[in-house]
């Protein structure tokens, strides 16, 4: 063997050091940049404890009480468990818009069967969130098989089902008081209880235990580190061998029954079940995911973000509303918030490229 083909003799004499790079300080600025792009939730974390913090300062006991606090808990519950299920989708790079019809016409369903066909409240409750899940599977379908881009979807889909909703209702209202008398199980979601001054409801908890549950999932599993790879790259994700299209409609179906829930709480919040609320959960939902740092482009932020967006609009609101100031006000400040948390991620994403 020659010794230009000897490659132990010539390995042995190589070098042994390992490559490694030159650590420059990145400075203040950067170590910022470096939380924020780890932690989204950090910065709707830090603006919801400001803005208690200010409010409680201008407001006292009237607002740092454990009653006011739990009361801006009981008026997010519905936002909230709504946001949740659109901060799945917008992690998949995707909106759904219909997310606020699904869960009235959901409470309609359980309802509509409970009263109307004589269906048992728990076998009715049941099929509100089938249905629920059944146009968040539709809706996945189309985006993930069809190719349809999710705004036109969802979009039409919310068409679709407002109207439904309101055929199908005939525009009618089910009283709390027949509710209440006949079917308590279509409110349990509205039970109250007190522990130290503090009033929670059911759900509330069912809110509190969904976003761990959620936060845990996405973090810890394969289905959840699946819902940001196809976000941050669909196509990469594919080749790494995630079923991208079967994601997306897990996404959506998940979605939708996540909204049949938040239905079922509706008709716990207002007593009754009307076709004519929660209009404008789509928007308020979107409102509390931005706030919570999740991007709009998909791949970045968490459910605990979320959560503290949708306390954050919360928090505005009872504690302007306590102050006294005009509603109007509430609307200016969470407009500010929306537009500066969409140029915070631009400038982490600028920054992590």
């Amino acid at each position: 063997m020659s010794t230009g083909d000897n490659y132990e003799a010539a390995a042995s004499n190589s070098a042994t050091d390992v490559a490694r790079f030159d650590e420059t300080s990145s400075g203040f600025v950067g170590k910022i940049h470096h939380a924020l792009h780890v932690t989204p939730a950090l910065v709707p974390l830090i603006v919801l404890l400001a803005s208690i913090v200010v409010f409680g300062l201008l407001l006292g006991s009237k607002f740092f009480s454990p009653f006011a606090l739990t009361l801006i808990l009981q008026q997010v519950q519905i936002v909230g468990i709504v946001a949740a299920a659109q901060s799945l989708v917008i992690l998949t790079a995707g909106i759904d818009l219909s997310v606020g019809a699904i869960a009235v016409i959901s409470s309609v369903v359980m309802g509509q069967f409970t009263f109307r066909y004589g269906l048992p409240p728990g076998l009715a409750v049941a099929c509100g969130l089938g249905f629920g899940t059944l146009i968040g599977t539709i809706n996945g379908w189309l985006v993930a098989v069809m190719k349809l881009p999710p705004f036109i979807v969802t979009l039409g889909m919310w068409q679709v089902v407002l109207a439904a909703n309101f055929l199908y209702s005939e525009n009618e209202t089910i009283r709390s008081q027949e509710i209440a008398t006949q079917a308590p199980l279509l409110q349990l979601l509205g039970t109250k209880f007190n522990v130290g001054g503090a009033i929670f409801t059911l759900g509330v908890i069912f809110l509190l235990l969904l976003v761990f549950l959620l936060a845990y999932v996405l973090k810890h599993t394969a289905w959840g580190r699946h819902v940001y790879a196809v976000g941050d790259d669909p196509d990469a994700a594919e080749l790494s061998g995630v079923n991208v299209k079967g994601t997306i409609i897990s996404v959506y179906a998940l979605a939708g029954l996540i909204c049949a829930f938040a239905g079922w709480a509706l008709i716990g919040r207002i007593g009754s079940v009307s076709p004519t609320s929660g209009q404008l959960l789509n928007i308020e939902s979107i409102t509390a995911v931005v706030i919570g740092g999740i991007s709009l482009f998909g791949g970045r932020g968490s459910i605990l973000g979320t959560f503290f967006g949708a306390l954050i609009v919360g928090v505005f609101t009872l504690g302007l509303r306590l102050a006294g100031a005009d509603a109007q006000w509430t609307y200016l400040l969470i407009g500010l918030l929306i537009i500066a948390a969409v140029a915070v991620d631009q400038w982490i994403r600028k920054v992590a490229a």
